[in-house]
């Protein structure tokens, strides 16, 4: 039945702020962008390496979504990397700040967690 996950939506507050975070600090690749009149809102799809991953929305005032403590719903997106340090280090270079390195008890790979720019949560793991 399932196949694959197709892609993650994500809902931003701040349309331009997102869509460089996603694209400049984390360098996904823009597919197309779209601005959709009827509902003042755009659409950006994102490809990491080429397939198609993440739509950006923005939509006129939306409601906060709390995800501290330990939120209903969706926990976070976690993203592989092959050499966390590096990874880190690029986020650091670009003012994002990253939690403690830590180790995957149940598999010994290292994670650390940080946020975009509306406080969703999104991990590094590293392969």
């Amino acid at each position: 039945m399932l196949q694959s996950i197709h892609h993650i939506a994500v809902i931003c507050s701040d349309y331009e702020q997102s869509k460089q975070f996603y694209t400049e600090v984390l360098g996904l690749e823009i597919i197309r962008e779209v601005y959709r009149g009827e509902r003042a809102s755009y659409k950006l799809d994102l490809a990491l390496n080429g397939q198609y991953v993440i739509e950006l929305f923005s939509f006129p005032s939306p409601p906060p979504r709390p995800s501290r403590p330990e939120a209903r719903g969706l926990r976070h997106l976690a993203f592989a990397v092959s050499d966390l340090d590096q990874a880190v280090a690029h986020l650091t270079s670009h003012a994002v700040i990253t939690e403690p390195i830590r180790i995957d008890p149940y598999t010994g790979k290292r994670f650390t967690f940080f946020t975009d720019p509306d406080g969703l949560p999104l991990e590094l793991y590293e392969q």
